[in-house]
C-alpha cells in the first residue's frame, strides 16, 4: 500500500493544504487551511501568510493523516509545490517536506504549482488527460497551454501583466468591493446589463491573426484602467451605486471574451477535443458557459469542482504521483522558486 501512497504540500500562497492520496484518484483526504485575515488589507500581505502557515502547516499535515487513518511512516513519498508562488510561503513547504523526507527515508517530488492545476480535473474525470487546451486563470496566474501529453506542454500565451483573479480583485476594490472582489463581481454582474459600459476586450484585435507571435497573450491593465476612468466619472455624476451591477457585467464581459476567443482558437489551431480550466477564476459560470457556447458539443471541457478550483494539496499529490513513478525525485537540496519556469515545454 505505500507504494502507492502520495502526501501533497501546498504552501504557495495562502492557503495551508495536505492531502493523501492512493493511486490517481482515490482521495483518502484533502484539508485546506484559509486565512481570511487578508481581507482586512486587500489582498494577500505575503509575510502574514507565510508566518500563519508555519503554524498551519504540522496540524493540517496531521488533520490530513487522521482522517485517512494513516501515520506519516505509512505514506510512500511526500510531494511538495516548489514554485512559483510567494518565496516565504514556498520556503515554509518546502523545508517542511524535506525535513520529513529526510527523517522517514521518503522520496521528496518537486511539483510545480500551474502544472498541478492541470491534473486537478484529472481527479475527478479520467477522460481529463491530454491531449487538450489548458486555460489557468487564478490570482497569481493566467496561461493558456496545450498539452500533447502530461509533461510535454507549448505554452501558447500568459498574462504581461495582472493575472485575470488579479485583475477581478483590483476592480472589485475600485468599487469598493469586498476582497476577494472576483466572486463578488461575478454576483452583481448577474443583476447587470453586460453592454451598459463599452469596455475594450484586452489584447483582440479585428485583424489578428492566430500566427501573430502576440495573439495568444493576454493582458488586463488596459481594461482596468478603463474601469477606473468610468468610475470617477460616474462618481462626479453621482451615479456609481446605481451603475454598479451594470459595471460588474461589462467589465467581466471583456474580460471572459479576451479568455475565450484565445481559447477557441487554441483548440482550432491544435485540434483538440478537450479543455481543461484550473484556478480559482476557472469557478466562473459566466466564464464557463461562455466557453461551451462558443466551443460546443464537440469540445469537452473539464471544470474542476470548487474546492480543487483553488490552491490545494489535491492536486499537488496528484501530479506528484505522475512524477514519483516517472522517477522524477528531487534531492534533499531543493530549494523553491518563485518563478519557476513552466515544466515539460515541447
Amino acid at each position: 500500500m505505500r507504494d502507492s501512497l502520495v502526501l501533497g504540500i501546498e504552501t504557495s500562497c495562502d492557503e495551508t493544504s495536505a492531502a493523501v492520496l492512493r493511486g490517481e484518484r482515490e482521495l483518502l483526504s484533502h484539508i485546506i487551511a484559509s486565512q481570511d485575515v487578508h481581507a482586512v488589507y486587500g489582498g494577500v500581505v505575503p509575510e502574514i501568510a507565510a508566518r500563519q502557515q508555519l503554524r498551519d502547516l504540522s496540524p493540517v499535515v496531521r488533520a490530513a493523516l487522521v482522517a485517512g487513518g494513516l501515520e506519516l511512516r505509512d505514506v510512500g513519498a511526500i510531494a511538495v509545490t516548489a514554485g512559483p508562488g510567494l518565496i516565504g510561503s514556498l520556503l515554509v513547504g518546502v523545508n517542511w517536506a524535506k525535513g520529513a523526507a529526510y527523517a522517514l527515508g521518503l522520496p521528496l517530488v518537486a511539483v510545480h504549482h500551474m502544472e498541478a492545476h492541470l491534473f486537478a480535473p484529472n481527479l475527478e474525470s479520467p477522460d481529463a488527460e491530454p491531449p487538450f487546451v489548458g486555460l489557468l486563470v487564478s490570482g497569481g496566474h493566467t496561461l493558456l497551454v496545450f498539452a500533447a501529453a502530461w509533461r510535454a506542454y507549448r505554452v501558447l500565451g500568459q498574462t504581461r501583466d495582472d493575472a485575470a483573479g488579479e485583475a477581478f480583485d483590483k476592480v472589485g476594490r475600485l468599487l469598493g468591493l469586498p476582497y476577494p472582489g472576483g466572486p463578488q463581481i461575478e454576483r452583481l454582474a448577474r443583476e447587470g446589463d453586460p453592454r451598459r459600459h463599452a469596455f475594450p476586450v484586452p489584447m483582440v484585435r479585428g485583424d489578428q491573426r492566430a500566427f501573430d507571435p502576440d495573439f495568444y497573450d493576454f493582458s488586463f491593465s488596459g481594461l482596468k484602467t478603463a474601469v477606473l476612468l468610468r468610475v470617477r466619472a460616474l462618481e462626479a455624476e453621482g451615479r456609481l451605486a446605481e451603475e454598479l451591477p451594470h459595471l460588474c457585467a461589462s467589465f467581466q464581459a471583456a474580460a471572459i471574451e479576451s479568455l475565450v476567443v484565445k481559447t477557441v482558437r487554441a483548440v482550432e489551431e491544435t485540434g483538440a477535443s478537450r479543455v481543461v480550466l484550473g484556478g480559482g477564476v476557472a469557478r466562473n459560470q459566466a466564464l464557463v458557459d461562455a466557453l461551451r457556447e462558443r466551443l460546443g458539443a464537440g469540445v469537452e471541457i473539464f471544470v474542476p469542482s470548487p474546492r480543487l478550483a483553488t490552491d490545494n494539496a489535491a492536486m499537488v499529490a496528484r501530479a506528484g504521483a505522475f512524477h514519483w513513478h516517472r522517477g522524477d525525485v528531487a534531492g534533499l537540496d531543493l530549494n523553491p522558486d518563485p518563478n519557476l519556469p513552466f515544466p515539460g515545454l515541447a
